[in-house]
């Protein structure tokens, strides 16, 4: 504890100890009892050889350049969302393989947006262009705007949203994020993105933060679960059973009625 705040105790304390001087309280200090003793974690099957290459992951993760878009003065917020989206789309397909159907309709709906449209489709993304309202954040630290599109991918398949962020890094457009998921909502956390997507389990969702990585020099999923959704409705609590009849009073010797309880006011 800091010496201010124990002189700040000491004079909260005081005036207590005066008014309670007639209570038998000496005031000295007593244990609070035993501390329960730090547990290290306990290693299973610690000869377990180590595997030769993950199971499942996110595949490679990297910053990727994207060319044939100019940042005047390295600001982002002067370059059109529209047109960073059509040409990252187009030259990194990212998840997604130019064969993919939901990549070739995706990319055919793109086309019909216009470039000179300065933010995108609209919140919701209702309109002809997939392309969301943009959004600014500092992700990389660096005390400047990157820049975070959202793409509405082709309906009728089991991703909806592609997310993708971008930074200037050596005064180029650089790609710093791109994921694909069934989105339920996405949020802006300090430097952090994060995106809550469908789960296949009832009443659950996924939580993935999204942090930059000054290493990999690119956004990576530093904390990836599942927890409860809160718009599950709360299960009803079971009715409790109705309590048995009270028997009936006994009457007094002298003859008159006694109270009921539900009589007195």
């Amino acid at each position: 504890m800091h010496r201010s705040r124990l002189a700040l105790a000491a004079g909260l304390v005081l005036p207590a100890v005066l008014l309670a001087g007639g209570c038998g309280d000496p005031g000295d200090l007593r244990g609070a009892g035993s501390t329960p003793t730090a547990e290290a974690p306990t290693r299973l099957w610690p000869k377990l050889p180590p595997p030769s290459a993950p199971a499942e992951d996110y595949g490679t993760i990297e910053s990727l350049p994207v060319k044939g878009v100019d940042v005047p003065g390295g600001d982002l917020r002067k370059v059109n969302p529209v047109a960073v989206a059509k040409a990252d789309f187009d030259e990194n397909p990212g998840m997604y393989s130019r064969s993919d159907t939901v990549y070739k309709q995706t990319a055919e709906q793109l086309d019909t947006c216009e470039t000179g449209h300065a933010d995108g489709g609209g919140e919701d993304g209702d309109g002809e262009c997939p392309v969301l309202n943009a959004y600014y954040r500092d992700l990389t630290g660096d005390g400047k705007d990157d820049l975070i599109v959202g793409i509405r991918l082709a309906r009728g398949h089991a991703e909806n949203l592609d997310i993708r962020a971008y930074a200037v890094e050596k005064r180029k457009l650089t790609q710093i994020m791109e994921m694909g998921d069934a989105v339920l909502g996405v949020e802006l956390a300090g430097h952090e993105v994060i995106v809550r997507a469908v789960s296949g389990m009832q009443g659950y969702e996924y939580r993935t933060v999204w942090s930059w990585d000054s290493h990999q020099k690119t956004m990576l999923p530093t904390t990836d679960e599942i927890v409860r959704s809160p718009n599950t409705p709360k299960r009803k609590p079971s009715r409790k059973p109705e309590p048995a009849a009270s028997a009936r009073p006994v009457p007094s010797t002298s003859g008159s009625p006694s109270d009921s309880p539900s009589d007195s006011r």
